[in-house]
């Protein structure tokens, strides 16, 4: 039952608040993501369990605005020549899939499922949208959004976000007893529309820069979160004026903004309430999720879920692979978008309403479309762990292979880099390998040649001549993978000498306890000159500041050797007990001078 009156508001606000605080980490401790959470806390507090909540509706209009910031967030991120640069992918790729994938589902709603032509139609045009939410939420947590796929379904939602203005239209025409009589109108529903967009275009060209400077000014920074919250829900009222989508207005909002010099400004503003929206957004389509009619036709619901996310996954995974797409990047995009979204309610709802679908049909059209949108992190979770990692393309790149060089160094980042020049500034016969295909094509830019080859594999190893060398340099940056080579080498080399870059203070003493001829943290002497020459930035005299970085050096080693003979580790990278700090016990007489007893703490 429902929770009535001002204190059933405020035992409604804990209960989102609650369950997406409970759940959200639960599930992605589980490795299944945030969104499935939002979407089992929804359901657990909405009308189909506990029933905290009547009408989740109401809850999901609000809650769309968390969409809205989200394309706003999108926008400052795309400038305008990037944006040009994925035109063809837009309306290129993104208006294939739109259309095949339609056509696809309209054939399939009206010979699969018997339906009429209109409502076949609406149903697979629906579908056809996918959650924009769905779509970035996911692509945010694997940090996929700024590469060259993320940028390629970003364009794909630009397109059905801009579809949705000529679904709308078309169900006027669709419903019963419509005719082409109202042609005029929709024409000047369409130029109004590309009015609006053009004047807002002017607006945000010339006016928001100006606006934001004098704001600026004003020193006010809660001004500042009401202008950016203005900016972006005003932009968003235009564009529902205009008939458009009101998240393709903030996405425009943002795209205009992203040269601007306050755009770090905003994202840090609209940020907070991004997030809350959002996770409101998924809470309130949990709820939309009726059990009640999915009981009651579970069959058709079913078979209705399967046979959409397939003909649309087949749709999607067609279209990618005829633009070239790799089968790998194919099937993931089938993973992120074979699902329908929140602009599903909005075209069954104006359908609902002309009378082109009944209430029964859009009860089952959007449990299918919210199964779908819950189902698709399961599903690209379990294709993720389904295919097997990508073999990279080594076209002119050399394996390792039959290596005999004093001297084998595996892994060529910014460490192996470094560490590299001294040895072959002094003439040592160098061999590196390396496991990223993209480093190993730059390190040849610049005259290196780096073999590939991965060092916890045996067989590379003795490929790459460990066995001969006099030393191995492990400049790898993982913690395990440093470990796994050693480990080998050890069990196989046992003579050679192994110089390895340690993670962190206990990856240091476990190397030491292995017996390897020399470790260091990888930061440490740099973080001992950073503090150096900030000391000398701040007037200390030369001299003393050297004294003072040797002396915590001095100080580290103490304590380090301590710890390594006592097998004492606390974990982390810490080493307070070794520096100079101000407190009761350790208040220096002098700058750099530790009076009282050494902390047990261990940091750095």
């Amino acid at each position: 039952m429902a929770v009535e009156g001002q204190g059933g508001q405020l035992v409604q606000i804990v209960a989102l608040l609650g369950a997406g605080v409970v759940a959200v980490p639960i599930f992605r401790r589980l490795g299944l993501g945030s969104v499935l959470g939002y979407f089992a806390a929804g359901l657990l507090i909405g009308p189909s369990g506990l029933a905290l909540f009547s009408d989740p509706e109401t809850i999901l209009h609000i809650a769309e605005f968390g969409v809205i910031m989200l394309l706003f967030i999108i926008g400052l991120e795309m400038q305008p020549a990037r944006l040009w640069k994925l035109r063809a992918a837009i309306f290129g790729l993104g208006a294939s899939q739109v259309f095949l994938c339609t056509f696809l589902l309209s054939v399939a709603g009206v010979f699969l499922f018997g339906l009429p032509a209109a409502a076949a139609f609406i149903a697979g045009a629906g579908f056809v949208l996918s959650s924009t939410a769905v779509v970035i939420q996911m692509l945010d947590e694997r940090g996929d959004t700024s590469t060259e796929e993320g940028q390629r379904a970003v364009s794909i939602l630009l397109l059905e976000d801009l579809m949705i203005v000529p679904l709308l239209a078309s169900v006027a025409f669709l419903a019963p007893g419509g005719d082409s009589g109202g042609l005029v109108d929709h024409l000047w529903e369409i130029a109004l529309a590309v009015g609006i967009i053009a004047g807002f275009v002017i607006a945000g060209r010339f006016l928001l820069n100006p606006l934001f400077r004098i704001l600026a000014a004003a020193n006010a920074r809660e001004v500042m979160t009401a202008a950016a919250l203005l900016v972006v829900l005003g932009s968003a009222l235009l564009m529902e004026i205009g008939g458009l989508s009101m998240a393709m207005g903030a996405f425009l909002a943002g795209v205009l903004l992203s040269g601007s010099t306050f755009r770090h400004q905003l994202e840090a503003d609209i940020e907070p309430f991004r997030g809350l929206l959002l996770g409101l957004f998924f809470l309130s389509v949990g709820m939309l999720l009726n059990l009640t009619i999915i009981a009651a036709q579970w069959q058709l619901v079913l078979a209705a879920t399967v046979a959409f996310i397939l003909i649309k996954g087949f749709g999607i995974y067609a279209i990618a692979r005829l633009f070239g797409t790799s089968n790998r990047d194919a099937i993931g995009r089938v993973a992120l978008f074979a699902q329908g979204g929140e602009f599903a309610f909005v075209l069954y709802s104006a359908a609902l309403g002309q009378g082109i679908i009944s209430p029964d049909q859009n009860a089952v059209f959007t449990a299918v479309v919210i199964i779908s949108m819950a189902l698709t992190p399961l599903t690209a979770l379990a294709l993720r762990h389904a295919m097997p990692p990508e073999k990279p393309a080594l076209d002119g790149i050399e394996k390792a292979k039959d290596l005999k060089a004093s001297v084998l160094i595996i892994g060529f980042g910014r460490f192996g880099q470094v560490a590299s020049q001294g040895l072959l500034a002094r003439g040592f016969d160098v061999s590196i390998i390396e496991n990223d295909v993209e480093m190993i094509r730059a390190a040849s830019d610049f005259g290196f040649l780096v073999h590939y080859g991965d060092g916890t594999r045996l067989d590379i190893l003795h490929a790459s001549g460990a066995g001969r060398a006099k030393a191995v340099l492990v400049c790898v940056d993982k913690r395990e993978t440093a470990d796994k080579i050693v480990d080998l080498m050890q069990a196989e080399f046992p003579l050679t000498e192994l110089f390895v870059r340690a993670w962190d203070r206990g990856h240091a003493i476990d190397l030491v306890n292995k017996g390897v001829a020399y470790q260091i943290r990888d930061t440490f002497e740099s973080a001992l000159v950073f503090g150096r020459s900030a000391l000398e930035g701040l007037g200390v005299p030369e001299d003393e500041a050297e004294e003072i970085t040797a002396d915590i050096r001095r100080r580290d080693d103490e304590r380090f050797d301590l710890q390594v003979a006592g097998g004492i580790y606390a974990g982390q990278d810490l080493m307070l007990g070794n520096a100079p700090r101000p407190g009761p016990l350790t208040r220096p007489k002098t700058p750099g001078r530790v009076v009282g007893e050494v902390a047990e703490s261990d940091i750095t």
